[in-house]
């Protein structure tokens, strides 16, 4: 695991065991902590942009949102994952929620843009499945060892939720995998499911943070998203020039394998951390977003 990773990692938990302290009953006053969740939460709620909607991505692509999805752009989004205790880097550019009620509405979405350069997708014609998989398992019971020795539980990667597939006339990627505790006290373990696509210049990931129960339905929710982004004009991952443009110092066996893999042991972290509420959510940052979009919800009633 990275030193930012494992850095994000430490400044989570403490706003987990904050959310599930009884400070957040409704006689009691609020922390200084939830305080700034409030807020940012407050300013997350007024920025944001409802589908349908264009939504555009940096100097490089746009996300044709959806009707009943909400998107919370960068300047707005990292204070509140800030608040939530969980710092982000540059590569960051905003979330994406359901709106409304109703089943298969406990997840939550990243984007992130990374620089990379033009990622060969060569490898994707013979890549085997089998030994990606036995990559992330060996990958993260290296990383066991430092959970051990900050207090976390060993992790396991288990299996394939979705094996790797890569679409090479539309250069997209989707795989997902699940991690649990090595000692099983995860019933419901968390499931990072991912999606990218490919440009010129680097690659959009969209990252749905969901369970294990649930993510066969909200799976959905990532292709949609995944359908509605595009690459804009020049930027396209036929316009690469072999010439002038840099290419990734990696391929897509890498990029589900190495580069990708670090995000699921640290979501599998949190999963061992989660806070449950009215609905079963085994992810402990989709829980605290789901408490998020409760009181937002909440506030929007009152308004009414």
């Amino acid at each position: 695991m990275s030193h930012k990773l494992l850095s994000r990692m430490l400044c989570i938990l403490p706003l987990i065991a904050a959310l599930g302290a009884p400070a957040l009953a409704a006689h009691a006053p609020p922390s200084a902590q939830q305080q700034a969740v409030q807020k940012a939460a407050a300013a997350a709620h007024a920025a944001l942009v409802r589908g349908p909607a264009n939504v555009t991505l940096r100097d490089q692509a746009t996300l044709a949102l959806p009707e009943h999805f909400g998107f919370v752009p960068r300047k707005e989004a990292v204070p509140l994952m800030e608040a939530m205790g969980n710092t982000v880097d540059e590569e960051f550019l905003g979330l994406v929620y359901p709106l409304g009620d109703g089943a298969n509405t406990d997840w939550f979405v990243t984007l992130d843009y990374s620089a990379s350069g033009y990622v060969k997708d060569d490898d994707a014609k013979h890549w085997d499945a089998d030994k990606l998989l036995q990559s992330l398992k060996d990958g993260t019971e290296e990383g066991n060892a430092e959970r051990v020795k900050i207090g976390v539980p060993p992790l396991v990667v288990t299996r394939w939720i979705e094996p790797p597939a890569y679409d090479g006339n539309a250069h997209r990627l989707v795989w997902s995998a699940e991690a649990k505790r090595k000692d099983g006290a995860d019933n419901d373990p968390t499931v990072n499911y991912n999606t990218y696509l490919l440009g010129r210049e680097g690659y959009v990931s969209l990252n749905l943070i969901t369970s294990a129960s649930t993510v066969a339905g909200d799976k959905a929710a990532a292709h949609a998203l995944l359908d509605a982004m595009s690459f804009n004009s020049g930027k396209r991952y036929g316009d690469f020039n072999s010439s002038t443009d840099k290419v990734a110092a990696y391929g897509l066996a890498a990029l589900v394998a190495g580069v990708a893999a670090k995000k699921l042991g640290l979501l599998a972290i949190l999963a061992a951390m989660a806070v449950k509420f009215a609905k079963v959510i085994a992810v402990a940052v989709a829980g605290l977003f789901v408490g998020i979009k409760r009181m937002l919800k909440s506030r929007t009633a009152r308004q009414a």
